[in-house]
C-alpha cells in the first residue's frame, strides 16, 4: 500500500504527491478534512523542502485528481481525493433559496 511509504523519518526525499498527502493528513485540525495552504504552514514548508512554488505543484496534483482544492479567503483548502465538500456555500445557499444550481461556478 502506498501510504506505508509516507513515513516522516524516511531517508529519501518525498515526492511532491507524498509530501502533500502527508501534510494534509498531519496538519488538519480536529474533524476538518482539509488544510489551509497558508495558515497551516503548508506553503512555507513546501518551499523550504522543495524550493518550488506550492501553488503550481498543488494545481498540477489537482488536475491529475490526486488532491482536491477549494478556494477560500487567503489561499485554498487542500483535501485528499473524495474528502472535499461536494458543494460550495454559494450552491448550498441557492439550494436553500429554491433556486436551481447550474453547472457554472
Amino acid at each position: 500500500m502506498a501510504e506505508s511509504n509516507l513515513h516522516p523519518n524516511k531517508k529519501e526525499k518525498l515526492t511532491v504527491e507524498e509530501f502533500v498527502h502527508l501534510a494534509i493528513k498531519t496538519l488538519r485540525m480536529g474533524e476538518f478534512k482539509g488544510i489551509h495552504s497558508v495558515y497551516s504552514g503548508f506553503n512555507e514548508a513546501f518551499k523550504k523542502y522543495f524550493g518550488l512554488d506550492p501553488v503550481q505543484a498543488t494545481n498540477h496534483l489537482a488536475e491529475e485528481k490526486k488532491i482536491e482544492i477549494r478556494p477560500i479567503k487567503g489561499g485554498v483548502l487542500l483535501y485528499l481525493p473524495g474528502e472535499a465538500p461536494s458543494q460550495s456555500r454559494g450552491d448550498e445557499a441557492l439550494k436553500k433559496m429554491g433556486i436551481p444550481v447550474t453547472g457554472k461556478s
